[in-house]
Formats: C-alpha cells, sequence, structure tokens
C-alpha cells in the first residue's frame, strides 16, 4: 500500500510534550492552514524514547465496547512501542517596524521586529541617492549595531535581541538602527531570516523597503510613497504607503539602464511611522503514538489499542497483512466504531477523542493467524504521517518482536549514543538491514514470476524496478555509513596509513592540503595563470598537494562570480590557452587542480519585454525558465528556488532537466578540455545538495568542495559559545550531497576568531571535549581555513585578528580536517614558518581523519594531542606535552605557538 511520503525536518531524540505552545492569543496555531510540505521522522534522532508513564485507560466508548475494552485491560500484553511523530503547524505572529527620531534629535532610529519566538536575523542593505543600478550596497560602518557581520559585498546580518517592551504582551525581538539626518541614503532595504529553519520572510514576495527619502520625479521607485499622513503613532495609512516594493531594478553589473539621479534633485524625507504585518511560520510539532498488543486467553484474537496525542480530528488507513511480504489486506468484522472501506484495499477509522480531551484512541479486534498490523496517519488531504518513509508495521505474534520502526545509521556528524543504548540500536539496524534485503528478494521475486510478467503491466513492472533501485541506494548508502573511511579510530604508529579505498567521489584521500591559488585582486593583471603557473614547482616542493583556481568563465564582474557565457574561457586571469597550460603544468609536479564553478546563479545577456535582465546568450541561450520563480528581481518562470536567493543576478532553477542536462555536459567538457581535477563550489546555499550529489556523480571529480556560508550564533551580540546549530547546517548541506563533496568549516574559522581576539581558548573545546567545528563532527569532510579573497585579500568582509594568523595556520595544519592556505599568506613574511608546518604535516602523516586529543583548552591556552605523533598548544599561556614513553622536541614555534612531535 503506498502513501504519500513524509521529509525529515528536524531530529528528534526524547518527547515529553510538543516543544511549542503559542504563549498568548497573537499566536494562532492553524493546522488547516498547514503548507503541503513533506515531513518524516528521520532515524537517525530516535535514541532514548520512552514511552508514556502507564496509566488507567479512560475511553468513551459505547455500552456494546465495554466488554471488550474490559477484556483488553485484562489479557497479556505481548507488544507495547511508542513513536514519534513529526508534523508541521503554523503559528502567526506579526512584524513591526517603527521610524522615528533618535536620541540625537537630528538622527533618524529604525526598528525592525518580530513577536514569534525563534533567532531572527535582519539580512539587509541600503540604497544610495546617486546609485546606478545597484538595488543593495553595504551600509556604513557607523550604522551597524553591534554583532553585524558582512555577507559579500553587498548586504548586512544582525541578529534581533529580545526586545523591553514586549509586543502585545508577548516576548519580541527587535533591532535598532541608527540613520543619520544627511545621510545620502535613500532606503533602507532588509528581509528577515529564520536562523532556526534558515527561511527569508519578504513583503508579498519581495524585500522590505523603507524609503527615507520622497523624490518628486515620475516613475521612480519610491512615487506611490505616502508623507505626512498625520500624526505618529495615531491612525496611519496602510503598509505600502511607507513599504515600497524595489521595482525591477537589474544590478550595475547586469549593465542597468537606470539614469543617475541629479544630486541637487529636490527631496523630501519621510515622516515618523509605526506599522505591523502579519507573519506566518511553520514549526515543527512533536507527538506521539502508542501502540499496545495483548492476547485474549479465551478468544485467541489479539486486542490492539493506538493511543496518541494527534488532533481528533485524524483518521488511521489501516490494514493487516498475513506474511512478511507486508501486503495489505482488509480483516474481518468486526471494526472499530466510524471506519469506512478505502477502494477494498484497506480501511479507514476515526479515531475517538479521549474523555480528557488529551488525545485521542481506537481499539481494533484481530483475528488469529495473522503476521502484522499496517498503518498510517491522515491528517488532512495533503499531510501524512510515515514511518521513516514506510507504513507503520505492528507484529501480531509474540514470538515476533522485530522493531516496528526503521532505524537510520548515525553519521559521523551524529552525537556518540550512550552506552546503555547501543546494543538496543545495533539490534534495530540490524533488522531494519534484514527487512530491506528481504523486500528487495520479495520485489524480484514478484517481477520475475512468469505469470507476473504476462499479467502486470509495463508501467507496473517499471514501478517494481524503481522500487528495488531505491532501496539499493539506501542499503548502500548504509554500507557507505559503515565502512572504516568514516571512522576516527587511532592509527597504529608502526602501521602506514594507505590512502582509503574511494567509496565516492569528490573526496580525495584524506591527505589534501589546498592551497587557493589567488586573491581578490588577481585579475588585474590579466595573465594571472602565465604568474601562478611560474610559482608551480615552488607550491610542490612546499607540501600542497591541490590547488584552487579562479572562476574561468566570462564575468560581469571582473572577479569571475557573475559569470555570463560559461563556454567562454576568455577571462581577466588569461585566456583559454593559458589556463590548459597552466593546468599541465600542475600535474606535471603533482599538484590536482580545482576549478571554481559558480553554479547558483548567472547574469543574462538580454532583457525580456519588460525590461529584465533574464535572456541569457552564448552556447547555453537559456530563459527565464531557468530562473527561479520566487527571485524578486529577475521574473523567473522556473520552479520555487531549493536554497536562498542571491540578489546580484539571476538564480538559476536546478529542478529544471535542462538546466541540470546542461551544467552536467559543461562540467565534462572542463573536465576534458582543461583537465579539471575537480571542484570548488561557489554559494552552495543557493540551491539543494542532493543537485550537487547529481553533478559529482556524473563528473567523478577527484575532490569537491562547497562555500557554505552562513552566520554564526550569536546573542546580545557575542558570539555563543555553543555553535552546534552552525555547524549541524553545513553538516546537513554534506548530507544532502550523500557526502560526496566536502564543505569549507566555517564554524572553525569563526570560533578561531572568538577565540584569538577575546582570548578564550576554551572556546576550542566543544561540550564533549572535541574540536567544536565540522572537524570535529565529519573530520573527513571539513575543509579548513583562515582566511580567503572574501574575508581577506582587500575586501577583509572578516579578516582575521591581525599578527594571530599564524596559531591560525598552527591549529589547521595540526588538526584533522583538509587544511587550505591562502596565497597572500604563503607569500609573505609567515612563508618560512608555513613552510615548517607544511613540512610537519606531512613527514607525520597527519590527514582529515587524524585522531585528536585536547589536553588543555583554557582562558590564554589551547592544546592537543594529534595521533600520539604531534602536540601543539597556541595562545600565550604555558604548556608542556605530558612526559611519558614518547620524547617531544619543538619542531615549530612563533608567536603565541608551539608544535612539538614525538620520537
Amino acid at each position: 500500500m503506498s502513501t504519500v511520503r513524509i521529509e525529515p525536518l528536524l531530529h528528534y531524540c526524547r518527547r515529553e510534550k510538543p516543544s511549542y505552545r503559542p504563549p498568548s492569543k497573537s499566536f494562532k496555531l492553524s493546522s488547516s492552514n498547514a503548507l503541503p510540505k513533506k515531513l518524516v521522522y528521520n532515524g537517525r534522532s530516535f535514541c532514548n524514547f520512552e514511552p508514556p508513564t502507564p496509566r488507567a485507560l479512560t475511553l468513551r466508548a459505547a455500552s456494546t465496547d465495554a466488554a471488550t475494552v474490559e477484556t483488553f485491560e485484562s489479557t497479556d500484553l505481548f507488544f507495547k512501542e511508542t513513536f514519534p511523530l513529526k508534523r508541521t503547524e503554523v503559528v502567526e505572529g506579526k512584524i513591526f517596524v517603527r521610524l522615528d527620531h533618535g536620541k540625537k534629535a537630528k538622527n533618524w532610529m529604525l526598528t525592525v521586529g518580530c513577536s514569534l519566538p525563534g533567532k531572527w536575523v535582519l539580512h539587509w542593505g541600503v540604497s544610495y541617492v546617486d546609485d546606478v543600478g545597484s538595488e543593495w550596497d553595504q551600509p556604513p560602518s557607523e550604522m551597524r549595531p553591534p554583532g553585524s557581520i558582512p555577507i559579500k559585498d553587498y548586504a548586512i546580518d544582525t541578529p534581533l535581541n529580545k526586545s523591553a517592551s514586549p509586543v502585545g504582551g508577548d516576548q519580541s525581538h527587535e533591532v535598532k538602527i541608527d540613520v543619520k539626518h544627511n545621510s545620502a541614503i535613500a532606503a533602507i532595504n532588509f528581509v528577515l531570516k529564520d536562523e532556526e529553519t534558515g527561511a527569508f520572510y519578504q513583503h508579498r514576495g519581495r524585500d522590505f523597503r523603507v524609503p527615507l527619502v520622497d523624490y518628486l520625479q515620475e516613475d521612480d521607485n519610491v512615487v506611490g510613497a505616502k508623507w505626512g499622513l498625520g500624526a505618529w503613532p495615531g491612525a496611519l495609512g496602510k503598509l505600502s504607503n511607507v513599504f515600497v516594493k524595489a521595482e525591477s531594478s537589474h544590478s550595475k553589473d547586469q549593465g542597468s539602464s537606470n539614469e543617475s539621479r541629479d544630486p541637487q534633485q529636490k527631496t523630501r524625507r519621510v515622516e515618523e511611522f509605526y506599522e505591523e504585518l502579519p507573519i506566518a511560520k511553520e514549526i515543527a510539532v512533536n507527538n506521539s503514538v502508542t501502540v499496545s498488543v495483548r492476547k485474549c486467553p479465551e478468544t485467541a484474537k489479539n486486542l490492539l489499542c493506538l493511543e496518541t496525542d494527534l488532533p481528533d480530528h485524524v483518521l488511521v488507513h489501516w490494514g493487516v497483512c498475513r506474511d512478511d511480504t507486508k501486503r495489505w489486506e482488509i480483516p474481518a468484522a468486526p471494526h472499530p466504531p466510524e471506519t469506512v472501506v478505502f477502494k477494498d484495499k484497506a480501511l479507514r477509522t476515526r479515531l475517538q477523542q479521549k474523555e480528557d480531551g488529551k488525545g485521542c484512541w481506537a481499539l481494533f479486534t484481530l483475528e488469529e493467524g495473522l503476521a502484522g498490523f499496517l498503518f498510517v496517519f491522515k491528517l488532512n488531504e495533503s499531510m501524512w504521517l510515515k514511518c521513516a518513509g514506510n507504513d507503520f508495521y505492528i507484529p501480531l505474534s509474540s514470538s515476533n518482536h522485530s522493531i516496528a520502526l526503521p532505524i537510520e545509521v548515525p553519521s559521523e556528524d551524529a552525537k556518540v549514543p550512550d552506552s546503555s543504548t547501543e546494543a538496543g540500536e545495533e539490534k534495530n539496524f540490524t533488522a531494519y538491514t534484514n527487512g530491506i534485503i528481504n523486500e528487495i528478494r520479495n520485489l524480484v521475486s514478484d517481477i520475475s514470476l512468469e505469470k507476473n510478467q504476462k499479467t502486470k503491466s509495463k508501467e507496473a513492472q517499471e514501478s517494481i524496478l524503481q522500487e528495488i533501485e531505491k532501496l539499493a541506494s539506501e542499503a548502500y548508502s548504509i554500507f557507505r555509513s559503515t565502512v572504516p573511511t568514516f571512522t576516527e579510530e587511532a592509527i597504529s604508529e608502526t602501521e602506514e596509513l594507505k590512502a582509503p579505498a574511494k567509496i565516492c567521489s569528490g573526496t580525495g584521500t584524506g591527505f589534501e592540503i589546498l592551497c587557493q591559488g589567488f586573491n581578490w585582486e588577481s585579475h588585474k593583471s590579466r595573465r594571472w595563470y602565465m604568474e601562478l603557473q611560474s610559482k608551480a614547482a615552488e607550491l610542490s616542493s612546499l607540501g600542497f598537494t591541490v590547488i584552487w583556481l579562479p572562476p574561468p568563465t566570462d564575468s560581469v564582474s571582473p572577479e569571475g562570480y557573475m559569470p555570463k557565457d560559461l563556454y567562454n574561457l576568455n577571462s581577466r586571469y588569461g585566456n583559454i590557452d593559458e589556463l590548459k597550460e597552466t593546468v599541465r603544468t600542475f600535474h606535471k609536479v603533482g599538484i590536482k587542480v580545482l576549478g571554481d564553478a559558480v553554479l547558483n546563479h548567472r547574469c543574462a545577456d538580454y532583457q525580456n519585454e519588460n525590461g529584465i535582465w533574464n535572456i541569457f546568450g552564448g552556447r547555453l541561450n537559456w530563459d527565464a525558465r531557468a530562473v527561479v520563480a520566487d527571485d524578486p528581481h529577475f521574473e523567473g518562470r522556473g520552479n520555487k528556488s531549493s536554497g536562498e536567493c542571491f540578489h546580484a543576478a539571476p538564480n538559476i532553477d536546478h529542478s529544471q532537466d535542462f538546466v541540470r542536462k546542461d551544467i552536467k555536459e559543461w562540467l565534462h567538457w572542463l573536465r576534458e578540455e582543461i583537465g579539471y581535477d575537480g571542484w570548488r563550489l561557489d554559494f552552495v546555499r543557493g540551491f539543494w545538495g542532493g543537485y550537487v550529489k547529481d553533478y559529482i556523480d556524473s563528473t567523478e571529480p577527484y575532490f569537491a568542495v562547497g562555500e557554505y556560508w552562513d552566520s554564526l550564533c550569536y546573542t546580545y551580540g557575542e558570539m555563543d559559545h555553543n555553535q552546534d546549530a552552525h555547524r549541524q547546517r553545513i553538516v546537513d548541506w554534506i548530507n544532502a550531497t550523500n557526502g560526496t563533496a566536502g564543505a569549507f568549516d566555517v564554524t572553525t574559522k569563526g570560533i578561531l576568531h572568538a577565540a584569538l581576539e577575546r582570548c578564550e581558548y576554551w572556546r576550542l573545546s566543544d561540550q564533549k571535549g572535541k574540536p567544536p567545528g565540522v572537524l570535529g563532527w565529519w573530520p573527513s569532510r571539513a575543509v579548513t581555513f583562515i582566511e580567503n579573497h572574501d574575508t581577506g585579500s582587500t575586501q577583509g568582509h572578516w579578516r582575521f585578528p591581525h599578527n594571530k594568523e599564524m596559531q591560525g595556520y598552527a591549529y589547521i595544519l595540526t588538526h584533522p580536517g583538509t587544511p587550505t592556505v591562502f596565497y597572500d599568506h604563503i607569500f609573505s613574511h609567515y612563508h618560512s614558518e608555513i613552510k615548517a608546518l607544511l613540512s610537519l604535516r606531512n613527514r607525520n602523516k597527519l590527514n582529515c581523519r587524524s585522531r585528536v586529543k585536547i589536553t588543555k583548552a583554557e582562558g590564554d591556552v589551547y592544546a592537543a594531542i594529534v595521533d600520539e605523533k604531534v602536540a601543539v598548544k597556541i595562545g600565550p599561556g604555558h604548556y608542556e606535552p605530558p612526559s611519558g614513553p614518547q620524547r617531544w622536541s619543538i619542531s615549530a614555534e612563533g608567536r603565541d605557538y608551539k608544535v612539538w612531535e614525538a620520537s
């Protein structure tokens, strides 16, 4: 019996009550408004789950049912299990925006807040009076509230803090932005981001825009704003009188035709206002169902009771099976009240509400000789609750206690279970894998029978084959998650580590050391490829095994990150022939080459009939169908984005078959024509990691790494010690690629910033005594770095603490993960120190899966021992490695760091 599949939403370990309760009337839960999103129980998170405390059943039953209920209570229980149920509700609140005079009378104060609970971030930028085309720019530093973080070169992320004056009696969050009276800023643009879900909230599908200047020019994008609508905060006009949607305007990189505004043009300033807008947020609600089965000694029938805290309008869609094939059948009567037959294949029963109003229940009398009871829940026409994508299966024989709920094997990022749960999980896992094997065998037997081949249609046979492929894929993922490659076992000193067998493409051997072979200014020479080629032998002698080259395609921006014609490889860094020659030179000295592939967005060559830049040129002459529909600036006709929008160029819709086909062909061409060995993938937050898996499976790169750039977690402007939520988002993306790609460990970089800047080295150990970044959870997929072309160079968006760079390199070049060294640092006064650390890493065969033991993490010092071969300390505090069987000798040292080797 097939039903709608419900996909994973969030992790779950122990359920007491639903995790969210609306605090007041302004938060309205409405199941009827639940979006038709897919949810599923994530088996990996099923741990330490305890059923509710046994209690006497309080049942609302007809008099005819009384005997059955009494019999159920008096019979012997042989099965009882409680299962978590994941679903979503929609909670409603409001966004409020206020513009009034600040502390200084001549200044303005913009306040943006939200009345819903959560970790909210304001993603914002400004538009200047004399801007030409560019819709968002970063605000001046004096406008940025504490805790603000630059995003690329066009926006700022600022966390919202708890409000001192709640809205409507509810706790709210807000941020205040100072605006100078005589500022050249014409408008403040923003969207609200929910850090817990990664979702962005806009105004009617567009960015919020607060105009600060009223132009008296027709057709300007702020015309229509009404100014001076009465005393604040009395009766105001609608929000559309204050918020003006940014009309379609192209970035200057897209060749906007907007004319410069006359700086002498007469303007008027906006007056004070206050406005509120409704906001609806989808939240996770945790429910459960408890299933109990008893044998009636008098009739030998099974009595099965379902108890759940789901709403009382829920239907249970159910049937029985007679063997392990789990084929649905309708059982013989009697059936519970309010039961109807569904398509002669199953039954539907409306659960009865308990007398206390807390949940609902149903009691089923089942004949003897049945193997199992099958069911799913139907909440509404678009929402079904299943068991890890499968039907719930309850064994009806006391001798068969196989678990009804499949358990997904924890990946390397999952928390290590307590020893008390390991035995049970191992048993559950064995049952799950055996179940997959049996299902495959049954499906193969079913399709191979000559009788079935004659009676089954071609479509039915193809459906069975697809199901076999799906099960085989699931079994293969289990194999991948249990092979030694993913473990962190200690490596014997006397046993030389060999490169692990390749299980999936894109992961390398584990011994890679990356060099980022360019900075933000490299394009200015117009012959960068040739300059880099001349350094190939030196980079090889230093110990680098992989080099990351800049984006090769023709681009609107000279740095290459606004690509146009993907097949035109004549860029500001050099022409296609110079690129080929450079790649060949690096191959000769034993260095693999990564191409920088910008797949999230692409700049158009032509405007459509509305003047919007969404018609592409060159060999891949796509139209608006290749652009996501929810990008507010480019009138896309594709599907909704599977990630976050990059505002400066059309965001590509990777769900389109023709788009993926063209991209795979292009990547194949780069592999064959240029000789790239792998990929650095730009802005992967913009599209689903499953598409990345498709591209990697197709092109089979040696190594691949994604730029999943996300804001860390802050409270009142100060970085939180626990950054598990941040690294979890990166790990989730890696999981979405099926582990075929690594990701830059932004978490580790951010924590190093805080630890070194504030002399808080205790931050470098998490609550379990492990490294706090991605390298502490999934080191084989963590690509560590301290600086790159965005954070450092001449951009300096998030520059590493000054004069502490070598502490950062002492950390990443001795720890697990795949370290990356920035070009600017290699050819600087740090050259000799970096060379010593690279030599030490290669000499001791440290790798992405090396075992790290943190021995000290205090205010002024951090120390660790790696693979029992290398000891490292960073920070001004004192540390010496412990004396024992090893003899430690200093191999590298510098300002506030030391590294020892064991002899």
